[in-house]
């Protein structure tokens, strides 16, 4: 039996990347520092794309995990306070336009969901407890990870202090943006420090009525300015900046939120559960292979959380690897096809890093208006990490840094109803609010995503643009394959439910026409004929696809297009061949 692959490192990327790996039968031994998942809140946005992804390891973990989320008409409202205790200054309803709602439902099995990571994770750890070819284990410290040409030795402490070493053909580093086992690799982060970051997760029952719990509440108070997210069972998560390692909120965060919360909350009725610090960066790993290595989510990638894609992202690094590995690791094709995963996912995360970032900024349109912008904040916190500041003594600097935010958010005072003009600056932040839309509804960067590599084929026609906010379904090459009911042997079934694992598959209406390019080609080639179902317009569903009653469309295993053609002329299959002949081929072996 071969070598299973090392995993290290069991948060959304890791699991999902055994899960996936485990679905086309390679065994993975998967290493956790933790010996139970963590309770305090991390992510909070699970986009339909992952959801789409677990669908594919097991259509029933999916759709248990899309259960967690409240209704959507629950979690709808995004709204900016001066005062907790009084009312909104405005707000965002994410399901003001049904019209927009109903396009997106859809574009997918699945809709945008709310699943605190405190929530989702012992879901995905009892997958992959119930998963026979995943080894899990709990409580492991990675001490040395050797990887070279030929094969990775990754060497850990057990929860009885033992140590064991395991070798592996590949080792995938899922350990988090304080990744220890990409900075032993040697591998660098670039990007900017933006903000410290500081957190209270806390129950109250009666902060917000039930029927109006916002999901996101701006808060702009003397006392803190930050924001509270909603998750379920009447559970909050409260975060603001801080400038220095010193400070009370990072040094002793419990006393901190315990004085601060009743401020900010206006109540005592709250139960504090747990604290937190984290550092917001936008921050990319100068390569995502080393020989053997490969990083993925957090360690290979760090967002600021303003956009949601963080935890999305981790899952998707998996999907574009997983039937990667399966072909190298079955001898099919070449280890340089791993090298297309950097090639490909590099250019999509610096996407998200760059809408989260924007996203992070645009927020200033609104606190420039009471002189609280992040653009100072990150200005002061890249200050205080250089010299001369950073040579002073914590016990000295921590004052003056805590002084120095005390002083920013007193300008919220006016926002109080008492002050003079604040009527007048409340409407002009009313009226800014609903700029923040691409912060909170991001459906053409969740679906629209493409692809560029040697294994996408150049088209002709003119590259759809790529919208933030509104997802165009296309199958140009490199991008998602849409969503639509089809007709496949009888059943009625999504495109993604019936592509092959382990080969290509070409969709078409014409499958007769198709079956003379099918034979003696590398990878492989799974012929899919599509039909419409009943009640669905043949014609529309044709324009979908943007490939006409003859055309066809080349998948790969992750769902995302390598290849099309808008007839089955011999010119069209001719393209076919070539395209495999002298852009796949060089990655695959001489027999598969």
């Amino acid at each position: 039996m071969s070598s299973p692959i090392v995993i290290i490192g069991a948060g959304p990327a890791g699991t999902t990347a055994a899960l996936l790996l485990a679905r086309r039968g390679i065994r993975t031994v998967l290493l956790e520092r933790r010996r139970a998942p963590l309770f305090h809140p991390a992510a909070h946005v699970i986009n339909a794309r992952t959801l789409e992804i677990w669908n594919e390891y097991s259509p029933h973990l999916a759709e248990s995990i899309a259960a967690m989320s409240p209704p959507h008409d629950q979690v709808n409202l995004i709204s900016w306070y001066g005062d907790l205790a009084g009312d909104a200054i405005g707000s965002i309803d994410l399901l003001s336009d049904p019209e927009r709602k109903a396009v997106v439902e859809s574009q997918s099995p699945y809709m945008v969901s709310h699943i605190g990571q405190h929530i989702l994770m012992p879901a995905l750890w009892n997958a992959v407890d119930a998963e026979p070819l995943i080894e899990f284990r709990r409580g492991v410290t990675v001490e040395s990870v050797e990887s070279s040409s030929s094969d990775a030795r990754v060497a850990f402490r057990t929860v009885t202090d033992d140590v064991s070493e395991v070798r592996a053909p590949y080792v995938l580093a899922c350990d988090g943006a304080n990744s220890a086992t990409r900075d032993a690799a040697g591998i660098s982060l670039t990007g900017p420090v933006l903000a410290n970051m500081g957190s209270a997760f806390f129950t109250s029952t009666t902060l917000f009525p039930d029927d109006a719990r916002p999901l996101l509440s701006w808060i702009y108070t003397p006392d803190l300015c930050g924001v509270l997210i909603s998750h379920a069972d009447h559970r909050y998560i409260l975060m603001t900046a801080y400038l220095h390692p010193a400070q009370e909120i990072a040094r002793n965060g419990r006393r901190y939120w315990e004085k601060t919360l009743p401020k900010v909350l206006g109540t005592n009725d709250f139960e504090l559960e747990s604290t937190g610090t984290w550092v917001m960066t936008s921050q990319t790993a100068d390569s995502f292979r080393r020989d053997r290595l490969l990083l993925l989510g957090d360690a290979a990638h760090r967002f600021p959380h303003t956009g949601g894609f963080g935890l999305n992202s981790g899952v998707q690094d998996a999907h574009n690897l997983a039937w990667k590995l399966d072909a190298v690791l079955s001898g099919a094709a070449d280890s340089a096809l791993l090298d297309t995963y950097d090639t490909e996912r590099r250019p999509v995360v610096e996407k998200f890093a760059e809408q989260s970032v924007a996203n992070h900024f645009r927020m200033d349109d609104i606190g420039k208006r009471v002189g609280i912008t992040n653009a100072m904040l990150a200005r002061a916190t890249q200050a205080m990490g250089r010299a001369p500041l950073n040579k002073i003594p914590g016990r000295l600097i921590a004052p003056l840094a805590a002084a120095a935010t005390r002083k920013q958010m007193r300008r919220s005072r006016s926002l109080r109803p008492d002050v003079a003009g604040s009527t007048e600056l409340r409407a002009e932040i009313a009226a800014a609010i609903p700029l923040q839309l691409e912060h909170f509804v991001s459906t053409g960067l969740q679906f629209g995503y493409l692809y560029d590599s040697p294994l996408i084929a150049r088209d002709a026609s003119a590259k759809p643009v790529e919208d933030v906010v509104d997802y165009v379904p296309t199958t140009y090459p490199g991008a998602r394959m849409p969503h639509a009911p089809l007709c496949v042997d009888g059943r009625l079934v999504s495109p993604h439910d019936v592509l092959d694992p382990n080969m290509l598959s070409l969709f078409t209406f014409a499958g007769s026409e198709w079956v003379p390019t099918l034979g003696g080609v590398r990878p492989g080639i799974a012929l899919v004929v599509m039909d419409a179902p009943v009640g669905v317009d043949r014609s529309e569903l044709m324009s979908l696809y943007e490939v006409g009653e003859t055309g066809a469309i080349l998948v790969r295993p992750d769902g995302h297009v390598a290849w099309r053609a808008a007839d089955s002329t011999l010119e069209a299959q001719t393209s076919l061949s070539t395209f495999l002949r002298t852009q796949w081929e060089s990655y695959y072996a001489e027999t598969v």
